[in-house]
């Protein structure tokens, strides 16, 4: 009898503990998840992969390259990203009229990664180089922009470069050194993704969403108040010291806009405006800011557009202008 009691006894002792416990486990807090710092994530992943804005950029080919190119039978498509009037007005023979919204969709469905090259066109080659930028990130290191656009191709679409330059802000730049400010952090991305692949791949359909026009300014616009942005001069020092905008801050290419240099330099509570010869390596370059969450801008073609005959870089010449045939 007291062998059934005692027995009886500890299992209730054994059940009353069970209970406790099962019911600190269920109101104890859960950890919560580890936050994600997705920006740095992102940019770790580019970095780790091709890492194009240090190595490759700007990616650019000239009119003769193509034209050679087609001539030899070249199986290089054409992506013609001017609205549809204007490449119904008259584009290289073959080339196929995309939207930038859809070029990502257009290039993975053709499997054009396939392909030796693809050609991406415009109108002045900074538009196509944002886009070209964009395919490069995600790997695609096929694609590549017609330099200066179908302004090159032939001067029935010239204007655009011809009325372009000028030298309306020389005699407003400065020698004067802007010191690069302490380092912050990076801008805060919210994509709900965990992994570096897919936050740009979330990151690169919210940018062809919106499109080239947010991620690029015009000098007129820019100097209305230079306060309100935070400029940076992307060239060589050695070029930086012969006259720049006004506030201008000097990042040198393929160095300076690395996670372990200078990228937390820039400002996140502020415009980057990003300036370099002709607006081919900024509108590149914007695409990798923006993909990061800076709100980012490329100058429209550059110091070319500003201080023609005193700049030291890369200029436009009329001698870029080919009389290459064009289909309607």
């Amino acid at each position: 009898m007291k062998t059934k009691i005692s027995q009886l006894l500890y299992l209730l002792l054994f059940t009353s503990v069970l209970f406790v416990f099962s019911g600190c486990s269920k109101d104890s807090p859960t950890e919560p998840d580890p936050q994600i710092n997705e920006s740095e994530e992102l940019i770790k992943y580019l970095e780790g992969n091709g890492d194009f804005l240090n190595t490759a950029c700007p990616a650019a080919i000239s009119a003769t390259d193509v034209y050679t190119g087609m001539q030899a039978s070249k199986d290089w498509p054409i992506l013609d990203v001017r609205a549809a009037a204007d490449y119904a007005a008259g584009h290289i023979e073959g080339a196929v009229n995309v939207t930038l919204a859809n070029l990502v969709t257009y290039y993975r469905t053709n499997n054009l990664q396939n392909k030796e090259k693809v050609i991406l066109v415009c109108y002045t080659g900074q538009s196509a180089g944002w886009g070209t930028s964009i395919l490069r990130m995600l790997g695609y290191s096929n694609a590549i922009d017609l330099r200066y656009g179908m302004c090159s191709w032939n001067s029935q679409f010239a204007s655009r470069w011809k009325n372009a330059v000028g030298n309306s802000r020389a005699a407003q730049f400065v020698t004067t050194a802007y010191p690069k400010p302490a380092a912050g952090q990076l801008p805060q991305l919210s994509t709900g993704k965990t992994t570096g692949a897919e936050i740009l791949e979330a990151r690169v359909q919210a940018l062809l969403a919106e499109g080239f026009t947010p991620a690029n300014i015009t000098h007129a616009d820019l100097y209305q108040n230079l306060s309100n942005y935070f400029i940076v001069n992307y060239w060589p020092d050695n070029h930086y010291i012969t006259g720049h905008i006004e506030g201008a801050v000097q990042y040198t290419p393929k160095a300076d806009l690395k996670l372990n240099t200078f990228i937390k330099t820039l400002p996140t509570n502020k415009t980057v405006v990003i300036y370099c010869y002709t607006g081919h390596t900024s509108s590149q370059s914007v695409a990798f800011l923006r993909l990061l969450g800076y709100d980012a801008k490329s100058l429209q073609f550059g110091v070319n557009a500003m201080s023609y005959d005193n700049m030291p870089g890369t200029k436009w010449s009329d001698s870029e202008i080919k009389e290459y045939p064009f289909v309607q």
